[in-house]
Protein backbone atom coordinates (compact mmCIF):
# COMPACT_ATOMS: atom_id res chain seq x y z
CA UNK A 1 0.00 0.00 0.00
CA UNK A 2 2.52 2.20 0.81
CA UNK A 3 4.27 1.67 -2.70
CA UNK A 4 0.98 2.70 -4.62
CA UNK A 5 0.51 5.68 -2.29
CA UNK A 6 3.61 6.72 -3.18
CA UNK A 7 3.90 6.67 -6.51
CA UNK A 8 0.42 8.54 -6.47
CA UNK A 9 2.43 11.23 -4.34
CA UNK A 10 4.92 11.05 -6.98
CA UNK A 11 2.52 11.67 -10.13
CA UNK A 12 0.40 14.45 -8.12
CA UNK A 13 4.31 16.47 -7.82
CA UNK A 14 3.94 16.16 -11.68
CA UNK A 15 2.69 18.34 -14.09
CA UNK A 16 -0.07 16.92 -16.08
CA UNK A 17 2.33 17.18 -19.47
CA UNK A 18 4.89 16.05 -17.47
CA UNK A 19 2.55 12.59 -16.75
CA UNK A 20 2.04 12.15 -20.31
CA UNK A 21 5.71 12.40 -21.42
CA UNK A 22 6.03 9.46 -18.74
CA UNK A 23 3.01 7.35 -19.91
CA UNK A 24 4.66 7.73 -23.41
CA UNK A 25 8.19 6.82 -22.10
CA UNK A 26 6.69 3.92 -20.33
CA UNK A 27 4.26 2.43 -23.20
CA UNK A 28 7.36 2.73 -25.37
CA UNK A 29 9.61 0.80 -23.07
CA UNK A 30 7.22 -1.63 -22.19
CA UNK A 31 4.73 -2.49 -25.31
CA UNK A 32 6.22 -0.75 -28.69
CA UNK A 33 9.98 -1.25 -28.80
CA UNK A 34 10.27 -4.89 -27.45
CA UNK A 35 7.36 -5.47 -30.17
CA UNK A 36 9.30 -3.43 -32.64
CA UNK A 37 12.56 -5.50 -31.67
CA UNK A 38 11.85 -9.13 -31.54
CA UNK A 39 8.58 -9.56 -33.64
CA UNK A 40 8.18 -7.14 -36.29
CA UNK A 41 10.07 -8.47 -39.66
CA UNK A 42 13.59 -7.36 -40.58
CA UNK A 43 12.09 -6.58 -44.00
CA UNK A 44 9.71 -4.15 -42.42
CA UNK A 45 11.68 -2.43 -39.57
CA UNK A 46 12.35 1.20 -40.10
CA UNK A 47 13.64 3.89 -37.79
CA UNK A 48 14.29 7.67 -38.43
CA UNK A 49 17.24 9.49 -36.96
CA UNK A 50 17.84 13.32 -37.73
CA UNK A 51 15.22 12.55 -40.46
CA UNK A 52 16.99 10.31 -42.31
CA UNK A 53 15.21 6.61 -42.80
CA UNK A 54 16.96 3.77 -41.82
CA UNK A 55 16.21 0.06 -42.40
CA UNK A 56 17.04 -3.90 -41.64
CA UNK A 57 19.86 -4.50 -39.28
CA UNK A 58 20.56 -0.82 -39.01
CA UNK A 59 17.00 0.00 -37.96
CA UNK A 60 17.53 -2.83 -35.62
CA UNK A 61 20.41 -1.49 -33.83
CA UNK A 62 18.11 2.34 -34.07
CA UNK A 63 15.75 0.04 -32.40
CA UNK A 64 18.26 -0.81 -29.32
CA UNK A 65 19.27 2.92 -29.34
CA UNK A 66 15.57 4.04 -28.73
CA UNK A 67 14.50 1.59 -26.45
CA UNK A 68 17.97 2.35 -23.81
CA UNK A 69 16.53 6.03 -24.92
CA UNK A 70 12.79 5.54 -23.72
CA UNK A 71 13.97 3.67 -20.71
CA UNK A 72 16.56 6.10 -19.08
CA UNK A 73 13.73 9.01 -19.74
CA UNK A 74 10.76 6.55 -18.14
CA UNK A 75 13.17 5.54 -15.13
CA UNK A 76 14.30 9.42 -14.88
CA UNK A 77 10.92 10.69 -15.01
CA UNK A 78 9.26 8.14 -12.40
CA UNK A 79 12.35 8.77 -10.25
CA UNK A 80 12.65 12.42 -10.73
CA UNK A 81 16.40 12.25 -11.87
CA UNK A 82 18.12 15.49 -12.06
CA UNK A 83 20.70 14.11 -14.39
CA UNK A 84 17.71 13.98 -16.57
CA UNK A 85 17.77 17.36 -17.40
CA UNK A 86 19.53 18.82 -20.34
CA UNK A 87 19.53 15.45 -22.41
CA UNK A 88 15.82 14.98 -22.42
CA UNK A 89 14.82 18.32 -23.75
CA UNK A 90 17.60 17.62 -26.26
CA UNK A 91 16.17 14.73 -27.45
CA UNK A 92 13.08 16.05 -27.53
CA UNK A 93 14.44 19.12 -29.86
CA UNK A 94 16.22 15.99 -32.29
CA UNK A 95 12.90 14.42 -32.45
CA UNK A 96 11.27 17.60 -33.79
CA UNK A 97 14.54 18.07 -36.13
CA UNK A 98 13.94 14.71 -37.60
CA UNK A 99 10.35 16.05 -38.31
CA UNK A 100 11.35 19.27 -40.47
CA UNK A 101 14.39 17.00 -42.03
CA UNK A 102 12.19 14.38 -43.26
CA UNK A 103 9.48 16.51 -44.65
CA UNK A 104 11.94 18.38 -46.52
CA UNK A 105 14.67 15.87 -47.61
CA UNK A 106 12.43 12.80 -47.86
CA UNK A 107 10.95 12.14 -51.03
CA UNK A 108 7.45 10.99 -49.06
CA UNK A 109 7.79 14.37 -46.99
CA UNK A 110 5.22 16.83 -47.46
CA UNK A 111 7.64 19.89 -47.43
CA UNK A 112 8.77 22.49 -45.16
CA UNK A 113 5.63 24.02 -44.34
CA UNK A 114 4.08 20.72 -42.89
CA UNK A 115 7.04 19.84 -40.91
CA UNK A 116 7.13 23.20 -39.20
CA UNK A 117 3.70 22.38 -37.90
CA UNK A 118 4.57 18.60 -37.31
CA UNK A 119 7.76 20.00 -35.18
CA UNK A 120 6.28 23.10 -33.51
CA UNK A 121 4.80 20.93 -30.59
CA UNK A 122 7.84 18.94 -29.95
CA UNK A 123 9.32 22.09 -29.73
CA UNK A 124 7.39 23.76 -27.42
CA UNK A 125 7.84 20.60 -25.65
CA UNK A 126 11.73 21.18 -25.24
CA UNK A 127 11.27 24.39 -24.46
CA UNK A 128 9.11 23.19 -21.22
CA UNK A 129 11.32 20.59 -20.54
CA UNK A 130 14.26 23.02 -20.50
CA UNK A 131 12.78 25.92 -18.84
CA UNK A 132 10.27 23.91 -16.48
CA UNK A 133 12.16 21.33 -14.50
CA UNK A 134 10.10 21.92 -11.39
CA UNK A 135 7.24 20.36 -13.26
CA UNK A 136 8.90 17.26 -13.66
CA UNK A 137 11.97 17.01 -11.18
CA UNK A 138 11.78 17.41 -7.72
CA UNK A 139 14.21 20.22 -6.71
CA UNK A 140 14.28 19.18 -3.29
CA UNK A 141 15.50 15.76 -3.62
CA UNK A 142 19.11 17.18 -4.20
CA UNK A 143 20.40 14.39 -6.37
CA UNK A 144 22.38 14.51 -9.22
Amino acid sequence: MAMISGFIKNIKQRAWWANALLAFCLYMTIVYLPFDLFFKPLAQDQEVWFGLMFTGWSAKLGGVVHWLIYALGAYGLLHQKAWLRPWISLYVLQVALSMLLWAMLDSRGAGIVQGLIAATPFIGLAALLHFKPNHYLNQDAGEA
